[in-house]
């Protein structure tokens, strides 16, 4: 089917500010607008269009930044949107132009607040580039947003979990979950019992489902209904029929649905909430439906084959997650607690063309153009995680449900050349489980490779990849923006030299609170002191008894 944009380019304004909205219709509560209105605008519009969004920050009391989540912004990194890494963040009373390029790509995408966990407080919405030659042919869409959904502000949640007295790390538990819809760029009314969908009897719909959550995976069907995948995360993808597909944080599914002929009984849309909260813990039966068709994203097939070959460059990521030397529990990779960069990676590769790792920080790793490249991300933890990469999709070449495991179905042998791999952005690793992750070093830039569920990226379960820094410093089409200078001037942030602003060492960390890091355990100095403590104390104690004793004091009382 046709598209119904026309516009080669396409300008908004979004004036970001606070207001009271009750979505869930159970707490009214402080959340972030665009233009005074909840939820922000939906953008649509065609490939080959470029979007240019007008971001002025009227929160008043706190930077912010967004990302499109899934876009490429070849030659554009500096668009990207996460702080630290591509720009510096818009302080109050300021204003940032994003320019999108659509040209590579179609499909279903977000775009949300990528600073100070502010997308969990509303600033997100749907980005859809439609493709003017569609893969299938269906009779009209809709957009279906889910998320879970807070009472409490993302600043006052995230104090409590990174908190002493929250030692394993228990995440906040979603006060409610939300599910909404669009059509042609415009919300359709309500939310969850009060938002319906308009079937029209033997008509076919494509559903792009978003899952813009800060924790929940969630669990989506229709009653009465069967589904085709038809697309994930911006990949097209041969029909796959399932009766029910899980959505995780951050990913994309298209469905396309058959209405029924009849029009005797209206059904139900289910987007069930999967969040674990004991391994013991039995499961409403009334809130769910047996898992029995469904599919594992990566047994998907692209309609378009891209073949990748061998890597040549691995980046080993292992995450963990433990109590730190600051007593609280972080998320780590390789045992290393990601903290931002005072000046934003981008512009340390520009200013420089390090190719040492070491410039740009403890967390992060050098490309070198035209690689292969494979992240080797193995989940130590016991919760699901999904992982996002910025500027790029990758080819999800293996899979293991159980890295410990001999049993060859769960913990297949590693491939080398793959022909017709699945590609998206967002892959959910199963605890115990890895995956092996490629693609090609063929985009300059500084790419943020991080866990999706906001709490985890809090804590700190995140990697920067610094890709062709050399490429980046020797071309001047490469170079940030004039805009980018100017905002990290107006923020006081330095715009040279390597992650903590210093040009003459690549390891002077000086200025910039790094840590905290994973506990020694053993004996340490401290220790020593205080057991020494302990023990002088008692010896002199049991000393005194004896003397007391020994000498008869107080026998004639």
């Amino acid at each position: 089917m046709s598209s119904w944009f026309c516009l080669s380019s396409s300008g908004r304004a979004w004036n970001i500010s606070y207001a009271q909205a009750n979505p869930d219709g159970l707490f009214e509560r402080r959340v972030i607008t665009v233009n005074g209105t909840w939820p922000p605008p939906p953008i649509e519009m065609n490939q080959n269009d470029t979007s240019v969004l007008h971001v002025y920050n009227g929160l008043g009391d706190v930077a912010t930044a967004i990302h499109h989540h899934g876009m490429f912004l070849r030659n554009h990194s500096y668009f990207d949107g996460a702080v630290g890494i591509s720009q510096c963040p818009i302080p109050p009373g300021y204003s940032f132009d994003y320019t999108i390029p659509t040209d590579m790509q179609i499909g279903t995408y977000w775009v949300h607040g990528h600073a100070f966990g502010q997308y969990v407080d509303g600033l997100r919405a749907p980005f859809i580039i439609h493709n003017p030659t569609e893969s299938y042919t269906y009779d009209a869409e809709f957009t279906v947003i889910i998320a879970d959904w807070y009472h409490t502000e993302h600043s006052i949640l995230l104090g409590q979990f990174l908190n002493i007295a929250n030692p394993t790390g228990a995440e906040p538990v979603p006060d409610s979950g939300l599910i909404y819809f669009t059509q042609n760029g415009e919300y359709l009314p309500g939310f969850n019992d009060n938002a319906t969908l308009p079937f029209e009897a033997g008509k076919t719909y494509r559903l792009r489902v978003i899952n813009m959550s800060a924790l929940a995976m969630f669990w989506f069907w229709i009653d009465g209904h069967q589904l085709q995948i038809i697309e994930a995360d911006g990949v097209d993808v041969e029909a796959a029929p399932i009766d029910i597909q899980s959505i995780s944080v951050a990913q994309r599914y298209s469905f396309l649905v058959k209405a029924r002929n009849d029009t005797n009984a209206n059904w139900l849309i289910h987007a069930n909430m999967d969040i674990t909260y004991a391994a013991s813990a039995s499961i409403d039966p009334g809130t769910t439906m047996d898992y029995v068709n469904t599919i594992d994203d990566h047994l998907l097939v692209p309609l378009l084959a891209q073949p990748i070959g061998v890597a040549n460059q691995t980046v080993p990521l292992n995450a963990f997650f433990a109590t730190y030397s600051d007593g609280f529990n972080h998320a780590s990779f390789q045992n290393i607690t990601f903290n931002t960069p005072l000046t934003p990676t981008y512009l340390s590769a520009t200013s420089s063309g390090s190719m040492d790792p070491a410039w740009y920080g403890p967390s992060a790793s050098v490309l070198q153009y035209g690689n292969v490249i494979e992240l080797m991300v193995v989940n130590w933890d016991i919760g699901l995680h999904p992982f996002h990469l910025h500027g790029h999709k990758f080819a999800i070449v293996w899979k293991s449900f159980d890295v410990t495991s001999n049993d060859p179905t769960i913990n297949p042998p590693v491939p080398g050349y793959s022909a017709t791999p699945m590609w998206r952005d967002t892959e959910m690793v199963p605890p115990g489980g890895a995956v092996r992750l490629r693609f090609v070093a063929d985009n300059p830039g500084a790419w943020f490779f991080h866990c999706h569920i906001d709490w985890h990226l809090s804590s700190g379960l995140a990697w920067a990849l610094i890709e062709a820094p050399d490429v980046l410093y020797s071309t001047p089409t490469l170079q940030a923006a004039p805009a980018i200078y100017s905002q990290c001037a107006q923020g006081n942030f330095p715009t040279t030299g390597n992650a903590a602003g210093h040009n003459d060492s690549a390891t002077d960390y000086s200025g910039w609170k790094l840590g905290p890091y994973p506990q020694q355990l053993g004996w340490h100095a401290k220790g020593i002191g205080a057991m020494f403590g302990c023990v002088l104390s008692a010896v002199l104690g049991m000393g005194a008894v004896v003397w007391y004793g020994a000498t008869g004091i107080g026998s004639d009382i």
